[in-house]
This record gives structure tokens, sequence and C-alpha cells, in this order.
């Protein structure tokens, strides 16, 4: 984990001298819940954040970092931000469909297709309007950090056509979008907790599951499926977020310490994000699983198939939304 670290000694450095010589930084105490477990690519962006956070406040802060879920879930914890009993929380988007239903259109499928499109959309003028939805929740949002891009694993067959995907029963997340595509994509899809997954794909309950490629390998499932297929259905960001009761009383340079060692953090937690990713890969590949690519003309019948859950989703996520997301995308890729 800690060899990416050395990549944002230059974003310190240039923080630490950017930063006022009168700053006003007090002594605090910052609590990071989380989900994963700490060898999770977000262990290193905490780790780098950290790192800049006691380089800009000169040991002033601790930050304690708490994983797999000690503080409670996603959602959970996001509560407790609200509330102003909990500083941190590095949380995928889509349990906080839940608190902001407008993020639900990170779940449509196909809408990003790679990651170089992923940074660009997030860091840009779409991120900073999602970001901006987040004050009335009682929640800043500092950084748009990485969970990656999902597939499907199973084992029943290699899922290289719209057709191989009938029948199939698919744990997919407690989540509308999840439901809507998959069983448009004719499987018959399972709402379930992510804990109860790997018990029900040993014991023959459901068939498959999804999930990006770290979470497969590091959640064993290559011991209880045979096949994994790139659909790259759903690329999931991570949001950085900040209780707003507890931001509003930081000074405004401590605010910028918290926003900038964030950003150092998401480059950081990026990069090991798409290294662990391919060694996931091989792994899983190496466990004896049969990975397999799906053809362009096949993808485009499977993206054609669930382009409905667009039009039923909008209202719900909201219009404007995924006609802006579409617009900014559309430019993004030169169209």
């Amino acid at each position: 984990m800690k060899t990416y670290l050395t990549t944002s000694t230059a974003a310190i450095l240039a923080l630490s001298v950017a930063l006022p010589a009168n700053a006003e930084i007090s002594e605090r105490t910052i609590r990071i819940a989380n989900g994963v477990a700490e060898d999770h690519p977000v262990g290193d962006g905490v780790a780098a954040m950290t790192e800049c956070i006691n380089e800009a406040t000169d040991n002033a802060w601790t930050i304690n970092a708490f994983w797999s879920s000690a503080l409670g879930d996603d959602l959970q914890s996001a509560q407790s931000l609200r509330s102003g009993t909990l500083e941190m929380v590095v949380s995928s988007t889509s349990p906080l469909v839940a608190i902001e239903p407008a993020l639900g259109v990170f779940d449509l499928p196909f809408l990003i297709s790679d990651e170089a499109e992923a940074d660009a959309l997030l860091d840009g003028e779409f991120g900073q309007f999602m970001a901006d939805m987040m004050p009335e929740h009682n929640l800043v949002n500092l950084a748009y950090w990485e969970n990656g891009f999902r597939n499907l694993s199973n084992s029943l067959r290699p899922v290289a056509s719209l057709e191989d995907f009938t029948g199939m029963r698919v744990r997919v997340m407690q989540n509308n979008i999840f439901l809507d595509t998959f069983q448009t994509l004719g499987t018959n899809a399972t709402p379930m907790a992510f804990g109860e997954v790997f018990t029900a794909l040993e014991t023959g309950a459901i068939d498959a599951q999804e999930n990006p490629y770290v979470t497969i390998d590091t959640s064993r499932f290559y011991e209880v499926q045979d096949f994994v297929s790139n659909t790259r259905h759903a690329y999931t960001p991570f949001m950085v977020l900040f209780s707003k009761p507890i931001f509003d009383r930081y000074s405004e340079q401590e605010q910028q310490i918290l926003s900038d060692c964030a950003i150092v953090g998401r480059d950081v937690q990026r990069e090991a994000s798409r290294s662990l990713s391919d060694q996931s890969l091989q792994r899983i590949i190496d466990a004896g699983l049969e990975v397999n690519d799906i053809s362009e003309d096949a993808m485009a019948e499977i993206r054609d198939a669930v382009a409905g859950v667009y039009d039923r989703n909008a209202d719900s996520i909201g219009a404007d939304v995924v006609e802006r997301v579409m617009t900014e995308l559309a430019a993004i890729r030169g169209q």
C-alpha cells in the first residue's frame, strides 16, 4: 500500500508552502469510517491524505481510520456525519441514493466508458454540480475517489451475449436501478446484503454476482464461481464526505487543508485502484476461473437492451440530472 505514497510528495509540499504563516489551525481529531478493509485501495488514499494533513498542520490533527464498517455501514456512517457525531466517511455513491436520489445517476448502466472519462466527469463541472447538492443534506464532498468498474461472475457459463443472461440468478445491490438493469437483461435479479453473498453463491441459492475485480478477488468469490465476464456495466465512484456541522466550525485554512489533502489522497487512491484491479484480475485467472471479453457487436446489443432503464429512472434521479450528465459526457467524448 505504501508504495503509492511517494506520488503525493510534491502535492504535499505545494500545499504546505501555499498555506499562510498565520494559518488558524487547532488541534483536532478526525475519525474516518470505511466499509472496506485497510488493504483496499481506499487505504492507500487515506494514508496519503493523512500524510498530507500531518504535513500541512504540523501534526496538530490526529487521523483515526476505522475499516470494514466498524462504525456502521456507509449509509449509517453518512447519517452520523449529518448529525455531527462523526467527521468523515469514504462511501460508495450507491447507498447514498437514500439521502440524495440524484446520486443514482452513477448507477445507470454503461454510463461511463473508461477511467479517463470517469476522471474528466467527476473532476469537472458535473462532479461539482453533484457535490453542490450535498450541503443541503449536512454533508460536504471533499473529492471523488474510485470504487471502479463492475463485472459479472457466475457459476453457469461465460456471458458473451445478451441471451447468456437469461434465467441467471444474480445478486444485485439493494438498489432499484441495479435491480431494473438486471431484470431487463433477463436475469432473476435478487437484492441481497453484501455479507450474505459468499454463502448464497456457495450453497447455490444464487448463480452470480457483480462487483469490481478487486472485490471479487478480496472476497474470494473465485472459490465459488467458475466464470467472470468483462461486462464493465457500471462505474461506481467513492465520495469522501465530511460532516457539514463540524466542517462549518473549522477555519477557512483548515477547510482548505481538508479539500486539498482529499485530492492528494484521490490521486494516490485512483492509481492504487487501477494497479490493484489488474493484479486482482490476474489472481482470478490464476485461481482457475475462465475470464472472457464481450465482442463489440454483442455489447452494443446489451447496451441497447437496457437503454430503457434511463427513462424509467429519470424521475427518481431527476430528468435534469440525467440530461446534464449526458451533455457533459458528449462534450468529453468530443461529440
